[in-house]
């Protein structure tokens, strides 16, 4: 999602990229599917890391990736995000001396309960091209001491990928699903690996569907955990994980996202669509101060109240952030290109 457009904008320049692949996400359906549909090239390098505990993860992907480092001699390496593989390949890389541009940096929630969290911390001391999504990015980098001219704000990448896929996605056939329809998307462990929080959610969205249809692409760890705690969770269409296109149409119809992730708090501000976030805290407070976005903690009464405000017409109204504009990694490319 933030690497494809980086790519092609890159590529524009004339700079010889290598893309390597972890494989920290290898779920068909929640990548390959990815590759093709955003139309990136297939990788140079996959190390086929999969599933293991965070340290177990994070050993791995750099173990594996050092190799490649040493094969291809970067002049520099992008990283993206905030997963285990962002912290992996910047450590392999800083201490291989080899810059790191760390794309989405300065993003902050101050919980350090959150793995991604300490992830985004660490990329960001050790990284000497941190290009942020907005002013706050900034701000938090600023007070942590990283050197004003290493800070770049650049937009939104994620907001790229979205412009580009607006268009297939207005057109993509909904046929099937309802019409008035309310999404859900949960994968955090403090929601799915605790089986009161599980349930107290699945409730209030049972007792939403009265109202709305609830449409819920299910993740692989989540409906582990469902089934597992033998979880009630009747009335709610549970679906496989979907591609991005497809989940994208059904955003741009829905009349409220509930989510635990923090790009679809992003994508729904862009699209102006009320977002009810299932966290007491968020890395992406412009989503709440300018966009469409509320954060309703593990409150399920609190859920319930803001899903009927959602309902009766009372839904939040938000703005785009600024540079949320599609042209994110043209600015990326440009400063690489300089480099």
């Amino acid at each position: 999602m933030k690497a494809a457009p980086v790519l092609r904008a890159v590529e524009r320049h004339g700079i010889r990229q290598t893309l390597v692949h972890t494989g920290q996400h290898y779920d068909r359906n929640m990548s390959d599917v990815f590759f093709t549909q955003l139309e990136m090239p297939q990788p140079d390098a996959n190390l086929g890391v999969g599933s293991g505990s965070h340290a177990q993860q994070t050993a791995e992907i750099m173990r594996r990736f050092e190799p490649v480092v040493l094969e291809y001699k970067p002049d520099i390496v992008l990283v993206y995000g905030d997963v285990n593989s962002t912290v992996a390949a910047a450590l392999v890389c800083s201490k291989l001396r080899i810059p790191v541009g760390h794309v989405e940096a300065g993003l902050r929630s101050f919980d350090r309960t959150m793995p991604e969290e300490i992830n985004r911390i660490v990329t960001d001391r050790l990284s000497d091209l941190l290009f942020t999504p907005s002013e706050d990015g900034d701000a938090h980098l600023l007070q942590e001491g990283v050197a004003k001219e290493k800070i770049h704000r650049v937009g939104n990448v994620m907001i790229d990928s979205l412009v580009r896929l607006l268009p297939a996605a207005r057109s993509c056939s909904t046929n099937g699903f309802p019409n008035h329809l309310a999404l859900v998307t949960l994968h955090r462990p403090s929601n799915v690996d605790d089986t009161e929080n599980l349930q107290k959610i699945l409730d209030a969205l049972i007792e939403a569907s009265e109202r709305i249809d609830i449409l819920f692409p299910v993740h692989p760890r989540t409906r582990q955990r469902i089934n597992q705690f033998g979880l009630h969770a009747s009335r709610l269409h549970l679906l496989d994980p979907m591609p991005y296109i497809e989940f994208l149409a059904l955003q741009t119809r829905a009349a409220v996202v509930i989510t635990d992730s923090g790009g679809i708090q992003e994508e729904t501000t862009y699209l102006g669509v009320p977002c009810l976030t299932v966290r007491e805290n968020t890395e992406r407070p412009i989503t709440v101060t300018l966009g469409t976005n509320i954060l309703v903690g593990e409150d399920k009464k609190k859920l319930t109240a803001e899903l009927n405000n959602v309902l009766d017409g009372k839904g939040k109204k938000g703005v785009i952030p600024p540079l949320w504009d599609g042209h994110t990694a043209d600015r990326i490319a440009d400063i690489v290109s300089r480099l």
